[in-house]
């Protein structure tokens, strides 16, 4: 009997901390992804971070939009203040890259293998120097697919 009230007490927290995370999010974290997305979505940034194909921090990813690169753009939807993203949608819909929020800046950067919460991350196709396997680029670029083509729906559904 005692498991039980210590696996209802978990679910519990649980619960309080994702609505501590909804309280949280900044007015302008829109896309923002459902449940199913957000698992998929850090799932491509952990595999993209085991490959070197990902830019951390509000700088890189600004300064990889400006160079051209191509990819995923995700953003972080409690950061506070929120100034210091608010540009960054802007340059992404400039630049025609797909972006979209999730709801955690620490479950971001536990994706994207830092320990330092992170405000945005852009996932690439390739990686910036040297090449990956053909069956890893191959896997990578499917779920890349796949987020992607779920994020313009998401996208498509709210303008």
């Amino acid at each position: 009997m005692g498991s039980d009230s210590e696996a209802e007490k978990s679910v519990q927290k649980e619960k309080e901390k994702e609505k501590k995370k909804m309280l949280a999010l900044a007015p302008i974290a829109k896309p923002l992804t459902g449940k199913k997305l957000c698992k998929r979505t850090l799932k491509l940034v952990r595999r993209a971070a085991q490959h070197k194909c990902l830019k951390r921090g509000v700088k890189e990813v600004v300064k990889s939009i400006r160079r051209g690169h191509k990819g995923l753009c995700v953003i972080a939807g409690n950061i506070s203040p929120i100034d210091v993203i608010t540009h960054v949608p802007i340059l992404c819909e400039e630049a025609d890259i797909p972006y979209i929020y999730v709801p955690s800046k620490e479950d971001l950067a536990s994706a994207g293998a830092t320990k330092r919460p992170t405000c945005c991350v852009l996932v690439l196709i390739k990686p910036a120097k040297g090449e990956i396997e053909q069956g890893e680029q191959e896997k990578l670029k499917s779920d890349y697919d796949q987020v992607v083509s779920e994020v313009t729906e998401v996208t498509a559904s709210l303008f």
